[in-house]
């Protein structure tokens, strides 16, 4: 089932160019994105003409527009379109300043969702597409000092949640890749940014680093594989996660959600009062 026509951002690096480099060694076709051509530039020279090397900052509306045309301009189509840029912010919630905030935001939300957007008009006329977004462990559950960056997750997952409804009748699927820990880079200064830290969270810092430094991070190549199966499925999965790390977490995190949520049902359903005829509301136009 090669063949297929890619769109990809973050593809100068990680789980971007990872899974640009075997889709095109299978024989398909990727329209490689990256801030600076530079960083794409080389599958280019290596690939010759399966690849389209495209400059692309997803902070920059204009741009994504742009990139997404000419990509599907340029191939006549467009089968896959896959989210990968983004970043963590590192700082606990009083720690970061709005502006830093945002700034994930723009990046990891917003920018994934100009893509989508863009992609979203020529999809539809083709009647087909595969949107696939990089979420991760992170979108699943929450932890300290990375607040932001798993918040950022939680919205990138609901977007895509919502999308799978929308879009189905349209011929297009949706699929969340939730990797956990990976020898990436992704921990390294080029995709953390630490916010400036506050004394009264100095021990709490310490020990959520200590307890990353234990983790064991699973081998980025791996991952290829599975994703190449998962665009070739005739029914893909809407999540699925990558590597080991996830289903653990998954379900430690939910039996515990659930737990709470019946050890407080009593109140919950207290909290419903008499019920009350609903007004109607017409639906938009």
């Amino acid at each position: 089932m090669s063949g297929k026509i890619w769109f990809i951002t973050g593809a100068s690096r990680g789980f971007g160019r990872i899974w640009a480099e075997a889709a095109l060694q299978r024989g398909d076709k990727v329209a490689a994105t990256a801030r600076t051509l530079a960083g794409v530039a080389d599958l280019a020279e290596r690939h010759g003409d399966s690849v389209l090397p495209l400059a692309l900052d997803v902070t920059d509306p204009g741009q994504a527009r742009v990139a997404v045309a000419q990509a599907h301009a340029h191939f006549g189509g467009l089968d896959i379109v896959l989210n990968n840029a983004g970043y963590a912010l590192v700082g606990a919630i009083e720690e970061a300043s709005e502006a830093e905030i945002r700034a994930e935001f723009e990046t990891n939300v917003f920018g994934a969702l100009r893509v989508i957007q863009a992609a979203l008009p020529l999809l539809r006329e083709q009647g087909s597409g595969h949107i696939l977004g990089v979420s991760s462990v992170a979108g699943i559950v929450a932890s300290a000092i990375v607040g932001f960056y798993h918040a950022s997750k939680w919205a990138f997952e609901a977007l895509h949640e919502s999308l799978a409804q929308e879009v189905g009748s349209f011929g297009i699927k949706v699929t969340l890749l939730e990797p956990g820990a990976y020898a990436t880079g992704f921990a390294s200064q080029t995709s953390l940014k630490i916010a400036a830290g506050i004394d009264a969270y100095a021990e709490l810092r310490t020990q959520v680093f200590a307890a990353g430094a234990s983790i064991e991070f699973g081998d980025p190549q791996a991952t290829a594989e599975a994703v190449l199966k998962i665009v070739d499925a005739e029914n893909p999965p809407l999540r699925i996660f990558l590597g080991t790390e996830g289903m653990p977490l998954a379900r430690a995190a939910y039996a515990s959600r659930l737990g709470i949520w019946e050890a407080w049902e009593a109140i919950s359903n207290a909290a419903q009062g008499k019920a009350r005829p609903v007004p109607t509301i017409a639906a938009p136009r």
